[in-house]
């Protein structure tokens, strides 16, 4: 019997209509931006991202970092690894649990992030600009709403941005 085919029509349907396709061809190109403007500081974009979500007043727990990022805690270790190395960040284990990691900021992490900052905030500028549609906010809302849907429930996307 020979095996099913799948129609080049339903191919092209699929590549000029798949939000995962679109989506991650997006952030690849994103990330490679992004990349390339950090460079000169020493920082990935995710590592920016990553000394970004640590910018706060006391060490945050693992598991509440890698809920913001979207990554998975043992991602989200090996993403920290090179950053501890360069000491840019420092982990800990919290005083009252023992079994929670924390992680924080170190002077030259802080240092490092208010030079990538100016960077990114240029970068990020050109990149709203360039939206066909204009409307940044309305992007981020729909991005926000995808991310925060349970797997197999269909994300309800609002016609408006988050407040």
């Amino acid at each position: 019997m020979p095996a099913p085919t799948v129609t080049l029509e339903t191919t092209h349907q699929i590549r000029d209509t798949c939000l995962c396709l679109h989506t991650q061809r997006a952030a690849r190109v994103l990330a490679r931006r992004f990349d390339d403007a950090l460079r000169p500081v020493g920082l990935t974009n995710g590592q920016f991202s990553l000394l970004m979500a640590l910018n706060g007043p006391e060490p945050a727990p693992i598991g509440r970092v890698a809920a913001l990022l979207g990554a998975d805690r043992t991602t989200l270790t090996a993403a920290l690894k090179p950053l501890v190395r360069e000491g840019l960040a420092e982990t800990s284990t919290d005083p009252d649990d023992s079994r929670v990691r924390r992680v924080a900021l170190t002077r030259a992490g802080h240092a490092r992030l208010a030079a990538a900052l100016p960077i990114w905030t240029r970068t990020h500028a050109a990149v709203e600009a360039g939206l066909a549609e204009g409307d940044p906010d309305r992007l981020r809302g729909d991005l926000l709403t995808l991310a925060a849907a349970k797997p197999g429930q269909a994300p309800a996307l609002s016609s408006t941005a988050p407040e």
